[in-house]
């Protein structure tokens, strides 16, 4: 009776584990040495479409064409090899399996994002004969990453960039110049009598002017020039392979297309003009700093000259 009731509570810990195996919310898959399938999970049958009965005994690579194989190879011999776990995050690979996104959001990735465990499986003589395949489905937490990366790179008032991801464009493209000597333009903008705008209308007006000054910014601008609210009613144009004339023909169309506008809000309309200034790209520029004075200065003429106009700055 003992060993009736030893048997029994082995078989009903294989029931309970197999059953873990089975409802368990990440992917299980187990390989043999030559990539064979063993064991294929019902989250596995679930994302791929594919029973365990159509897989099993079949190589993973001849099943999934999207799988890395060399990459996926590499891991999975020093698995076998040295007995050692291994891992891969979404950040490093969006995912093994291409599975679809259960929960599409636009703009978002159709694809499932994956974390992969790769765990070696040994015998009862330490021989590691297979592994296991652990899939986690992380795509809630990438999109949330991901979005709030985003939110750290963009003014959400104007959906430019914000001064900080400008920056760091300066800085790539101000060494990009120093290093190759490719025409590139940097524009300051500056909203003229803001304040009046906001003393008269209010500031949720002002933050309609703001908003729509960013979406005609976006409108005439190319996918290669990076606009960015620098601080307050100033924005600033970061313009590659862009030559003086080129920058004076659009600094004069963002002037008139801005003078054009006529923002609707609660207090009433608002229409404004804008001063520019503009500053080419050249060899004597010490730094970016220097690049952003020489564009600022032509902005503070345009200003002192009236308003309403764009201005080349003179190099220093």
């Amino acid at each position: 009776m003992p060993n009736q009731h030893s048997h029994n509570a082995e078989l009903d810990a294989l029931h309970l584990l197999t059953q873990l195996v089975q409802t368990i919310e990440v992917g299980l898959v187990v390989l043999d040495r030559q990539y064979r399938i063993h064991l294929w999970n019902s989250f596995m049958e679930n994302h791929s479409g594919l029973r365990a009965s159509q897989v099993r005994g079949k190589r993973v690579f001849d099943l999934f064409d999207e799988l890395p194989e060399e990459w996926l190879t590499s891991k999975l011999e020093t698995a076998f090899l040295l007995n050692n776990r291994a891992f891969t995050t979404w950040e490093q690979r969006p995912y093994i399996f291409k599975f679809p996104n259960s929960r599409p959001v636009t703009g978002q990735s159709p694809y499932m994002y994956q974390n992969l465990t790769i765990q070696p499986l040994s015998n009862r003589l330490a021989e590691v004969n297979n592994v296991a395949l652990v899939v986690y489905d992380v795509t809630v937490e990438a999109n949330h990453r991901q979005a709030l990366s985003k939110m750290s790179q963009i003014d959400t008032l104007t959906g430019l960039a914000n001064r900080r991801m400008w920056q760091q464009h300066l800085d790539q493209e101000f060494e990009r110049n120093r290093r190759y000597s490719h025409p590139s333009t940097l524009m300051v903008l500056d909203i003229d009598h803001f304040k009046s705008i906001n003393d008269t209308l209010g500031h949720s007006a002002g933050d309609l002017v703001l908003a729509a000054v960013g979406q005609k910014l976006s409108q005439l601008l190319r996918k290669s020039d990076v606009a960015a609210r620098y601080g307050g009613e100033e924005f600033t144009l970061l313009l590659p392979e862009t030559t003086q004339e080129q920058a004076q023909m659009l600094a004069e169309r963002i002037r008139s297309a801005m003078s054009e506008l006529t923002v609707e809000t609660d207090a009433g309309a608002a229409s404004f003009t804008v001063s520019i200034g503009y500053a080419p790209y050249h060899q004597g520029l010490e730094n970016n700093k220097v690049w952003f004075e020489e564009a600022d200065k032509a902005l503070y003429e345009a200003k002192r000259q009236g308003r309403n106009r764009c201005i080349l700055a003179k190099a220093s």
